[in-house]
């Protein structure tokens, strides 16, 4: 018996089917005589992105104004669930506010590779700390009586061609590294809806991939909740809702009802499974109604929140001879665009329209601070300015400290598009090197939500990175500089030395028809510790304006408790790290893996016991002999730091272990036991796999199908390449133009398939219409 048969048994066939795709851009189908109400679905997730007017999904139409929170990235900074439930909780209020049913967040998406154009708005390389923030966000927008929607599941690694691409990967990186995060969120975080992804993986549609949604997300992890595709994420209609898929987003004019109603009369899919979908949908519907009294959004107090999570987030990677916090007695140059034009989210979907904003330039001359004041620097978006250099020299030249502010414009990293490489633009480097070759005590302080190269860490004295802070960032950037907040964040993701150093830069991105994971487990920390590669900067790293003492580690079989002490003359928080090493594996494994973590908040001199929860179990790999979780037996060392090398305490306990029959054969995986995954070749990944996979590259002798992308088409002479360089044209004008946002929504239009163009439109063009252009461009072979 479904929880809503009796409405569902009133419902006729086509009004089911209606059901399962939405009535618009945003929002569900409803039906009246049913009193079936309509709920909206919209963009998070660090703030409600909701379009007043002309939709669309890259978040070039604005929006109404909401309070801009830290990205994921930055607030994954913070180490702090507490933080992340509250941070929700502000979100998820302001949704039921605006009549939002079901906000499309947090993202937690692994960060395989720091060219990954949506980076910023995911939490980690570490799939335990992703997981855990994430229950936590999805427990405070939740907290609400409405639904978070995490999202993309799964191996959503690449914006090249994420509408097509088939990501491989080998089963235990599937299970250990890219689902681990859903399933903490699943399980602790309880959501009601979730957000397939566009991309396949070993493949399989992920919205359509049986092993995936029915076997994992239903069956093992119980989940109750709706799958809602991303938006044009759908490929095969019937195929997505035999594997679990109850709504498509957005409305497709009724073309893909139709298909549904056909396939039922045609005995192609049973009418139950149908009813099923309907009755998790209507659940969903109906547990998400807004209350008719709601109480109005206190905007000035929701702002101060923003200024509490950004402060709490920033990190503070380099503070050489303390010359942080500053002194009002220092004379203080301001320099770099990015302080008087902040770069404080990142850009698409999640693209918030903030009730307030004030950059880190206003924000320093309400201070106490003597500043001898501020200069451009540089340009924007690249290119040499003399003139600008020169000013900002000079200023230099009359201040005791220099603060400089460096980061990544709104074009470098954005969704729809990766980044070209790991660096910031060439004028601003240039300008630290001849700011750092005049004056001693230079400060950078960084923006962006991706991974950096950093040429000038080893000359300046200080490098704050605030990451993408929000609309607070301004304030809270004053607060951590002047000392009155102590600087608490750790990195959440590894800062290399240089691109080439990380695991995936040999196969990243998957340029056409396969993005092979041949890197497998060894994702961040977990390869640069395994392999002993030199790092800039660790996982887990972020320094303090005070130190603390790591004593008395005691460990029994439900948690690890240890004592630490502030030893310094300042308040402070310090997160302590705790990461699991397997001495006496039989398979490879990564050296560290995280496995629990704690933040305490100590005056100067107090002491404090703290408690890790831990059990052997968590000291699990994924056999994909068994197809499932097993323990191994040996010695296991329980780490526990500061940092992922800043290791304070450790004590080695003996396991048991379950016996189980172990899955490699050493001898043909000789590269991943020796975690050198630069250098794998095709038959040591194969072997791993346990298949040989598709061809990295399209057939280019074969016709272009529904299937394929626009930008496929540069392939077909005549017409196809004509189109496609109209494209590429476009483009291009719109980035000389300095119009970031723009250029990248052709990058959506790009990697979108034929097919999708009937379903975007409405049906105003039609499949006929694209099978004839498909025609005449196919002539062009």
């Amino acid at each position: 018996m479904l929880k809503n048969q009796t409405i569902i048994d009133q419902m006729t066939l086509e009004e089911k089917a209606s059901m399962m795709s939405g009535k618009n851009f945003w929002n569900t189908q409803d039906i009246k005589r049913l009193n079936i109400p309509s709920i909206m679905l919209t963009d998070g997730p660090h703030g409600l992105r909701k379009q007043g007017g002309r939709a669309d999904h890259l978040g070039l139409n604005k929006s109404i104004p909401s309070t801009c929170f830290p990205t994921a990235a930055t607030l994954a900074n913070s180490w702090d669930e507490n933080l992340l439930h509250d941070v929700g909780n502000y979100i998820g209020s302001e949704a039921t506010d605006e009549d939002v049913s079901v906000l499309l967040g947090p993202g937690l998406n692994i960060k395989r590779n720091p060219l990954g154009g949506r980076n910023f708005e995911y939490f980690s390389e570490d799939p335990f700390l992703s997981g855990k923030l994430a229950a936590s966000m999805t427990r405070g927008i939740q907290s609400n009586g409405i639904s978070a929607c995490p999202k993309h599941f799964a191996v959503n690694s690449q914006e090249h061609l994420r509408m097509t691409i088939d990501e491989i990967v080998d089963e235990r990186a599937l299970h250990e590294i890219y689902l681990e995060g859903f399933r903490l969120a699943v399980e602790e975080g309880k959501p009601k809806t979730l957000m397939s992804a566009y991309n396949k993986v070993n493949g399989e549609y992920a919205n359509e991939y049986l092993y995936l949604m029915k076997e994992v997300l239903y069956n093992q992890w119980n989940y109750e909740g709706v799958v809602v595709t991303d938006w044009g994420g759908n490929n095969d209609r019937i195929k997505g809702l035999l594997a679990g898929n109850q709504l498509e987003m957005p409305s497709t004019g009724g073309i893909t009802d139709q298909e549904i109603v056909h396939a039922i009369k045609s005995n192609e899919l049973e009418e139950n499974v149908l009813d099923q979908s309907v009755d998790r949908l209507l659940t969903l519907i109906f547990d998400t109604r807004i209350a008719d009294t709601k109480k109005a959004v206190d905007t000035k107090h929701h702002h101060k929140a923003a200024v509490e999570a950004a402060k709490r987030s920033m990190v503070l990677l380099k503070n050489e001879q303390n010359i942080l916090p500053l002194e009002n007695e220092q004379k203080i140059a301001v320099i770099g665009d990015f302080a008087a034009v902040p770069r404080y989210q990142g850009a698409g979907s999640s693209l918030v329209q903030p009730t307030s904003l004030s950059s880190p330039w206003e924000a320093l001359q309400k201070t106490t601070l003597n500043l001898s004041g501020y200069a451009k620097g540089f340009k924007r978006f690249g290119g040499n300015s003399a003139k600008l250099r020169q000013e900002a020299v000079t200023l230099a030249k009359e201040s005791d400290v220099v603060l400089l502010f460096l980061g990544l414009d709104e074009g470098s990293e954005a969704e729809g598009i990766d980044r070209d490489d790991m660096k910031l633009r060439n004028n601003q480097l240039k300008l630290a090197e001849e700011l750092t070759s005049i004056h001693d005590n230079v400060v950078v302080v960084l923006s962006g939500g991706s991974i950096v190269e950093m040429p000038f860490a080893s000359k300046v004295q200080g490098i704050l990175h605030a990451y993408l802070g929000g609309q607070g960032m301004g304030e809270a950037l004053c607060e951590v500089l002047q000392g009155i907040y102590n600087p608490s964040g750790k990195l959440a993701e590894t800062y290399p030395v240089q691109y080439k150093d990380v695991p995936s830069a040999p196969y990243y991105p998957g340029w056409e028809a396969t993005a092979e994971h041949k890197e497998s487990i060894y994702i961040g920390y977990r390869y640069f510790e395994t392999k002993e590669v030199p790092v800039l900067f660790p996982f887990g790293f972020g320094l303090s304006y005070t130190s603390f003492e790591y004593s008395n580690m005691k460990v029994n079989n439900k948690d690890i408790s240890l004592t630490i002490k502030n030893t310094g003359s300042r308040a402070g928080e310090e997160i302590a790290q705790l990461y699991v090493e397997a001495l006496d594996s039989q398979i490879f494994r990564a050296r560290k893996e995280l496995k629990g973590f704690v933040k305490v908040h100590l005056q100067p001199g107090e002491a404090r016991e703290v408690t890790i929860p831990f059990n052997n179990k968590q000291a699990a790999y994924y056999n994909t002999e068994l197809r499932a979780w097993s323990l191994e037996a040996g010695r296991y060392t329980l780490n526990i730091g500061s940092s992922v090398q800043d290791i304070r305490l450790a004590e080695t306990i003996t396991v048991e272990g379950e016996g189980h029959t172990l899955p490699y054969n050493k001898e043909k995986l000789p590269s991943y036991y020796r975690a050198d995954v630069h250098h794998i070749k095709d038959e040591e990944f194969h072997a791993l796999l346990g298949y040989t996979p598709p061809p990295l590259k399209w057939n280019r002798k074969q016709g272009l199908s529904h299937n394929d992308t626009l930008a496929q088409m540069k392939y077909k002479k005549g017409l196809g390449q004509l189109a496609y360089l109209l494209i590429v044209s476009i483009r291009k004008g719109l980035k000389a133009a300095n119009k970031p946002l723009q250029a990248n929504n052709v990058m959506f239009i790009m990697n979108m398939t034929f097919r999708q163009i009937p379903r975007f439109t409405s049906g105003k063009i039609s499949k006929k219409a694209v099978s004839r252009v498909l025609k005449v461009i196919n002539l062009g072979r």
